[in-house]
């Protein structure tokens, strides 16, 4: 598997629009959503190894409810938990997911659980 792809769910449009500019500038393919779709239908026409999804999609959207819809379909998929509000850790539908990064300026912290995640994939794919 050469292509690395990532899958970046938000709601606010500059918050995807980074990510995709800088994963991308670290090499990955980046598709992007803003949790309005079914998640499992984005996934399956995107086919990324790493998911990052935020878990406040708007009003009436949770991103720990979608992260249970990619459960339910797919263990093995990385998912990135992204959030303003780092509250979430202890709520008991964040532990499905692999890793978990409190949004910064600096994404160093999100860049390195990408590359975590996608060593993880990439082992998964062999």
């Amino acid at each position: 598997m050469s292509e690395k792809k990532v899958l970046v769910v938000d709601d606010e449009k500059h918050i995807r629009m980074l990510y995709q500019e800088e994963l991308e500038t670290e090499g990955y393919i980046v598709a992007t959503s803003n949790g309005e779709e079914d998640i499992l239908e984005v996934i399956e026409r995107e086919n990324p190894q790493v998911v990052i999804l935020d878990i406040k999609l708007g009003s009436n959207r949770s991103g720990l409810d979608l992260l249970q819809e990619i459960r339910s379909q797919d263990q093995e998929l990385p998912v990135i938990l992204s959030t303003a509000y780092d509250t979430f850790q202890h709520d008991l539908k964040s532990i499905a997911a692999d890793y978990y990064v409190v949004k910064s300026v600096d994404l160093s912290e999100l860049k390195s659980k990408v590359d975590l995640a996608m060593q993880k994939a990439m082992a998964r794919a062999k």
